[in-house]
């Protein structure tokens, strides 16, 4: 199973990626209940881009995290100065032992254990 970054969802809707797009259909991604609060949650979110934005969520399965993710969370902050955003992303990926997708892999690719892939690169 694949977790998706926030990054991979805003790119998805801004229409100008439609290999991205395709990613998404192939390999039908979860997200983190974080993702919703980061791209949602933008304060400058245009009605259409609201709109766009959720409709894929409706496509898409949304993970809440829960104790041990946050636990992790915790972990991954004390390792090194990262946003509570993207520690709970990554630590619901470990604790579901999902592949975290992403195209800030640097964000990311100091956290042992977690598989990285970067569906823009390709």
């Amino acid at each position: 199973m694949i977790l998706a970054d926030s990054n991979l969802i805003i790119y998805a809707a801004s229409g100008k990626y439609p290999d991205l797009v395709e990613w998404f259909i192939a390999n039908k991604p979860v997200v983190s209940a974080v993702t919703l609060l980061e791209v949602l949650g933008y304060h400058k979110l245009k009605t259409n881009e609201k709109a766009t934005l959720e409709s894929l969520f409706a496509e898409t399965s949304v993970i809440y995290p829960f104790a041990e993710v946050f636990q992790k969370a915790i972990e991954l902050r004390q390792q090194r100065k990262v946003s509570i955003g993207d520690a709970l992303i990554a630590s619901t990926a470990l604790v579901h032992h999902f592949a975290l997708a992403t195209h800030n892999t640097s964000d990311f690719d100091w956290i042992d254990g977690l598989d990285l892939t970067d569906p823009l690169s390709k």
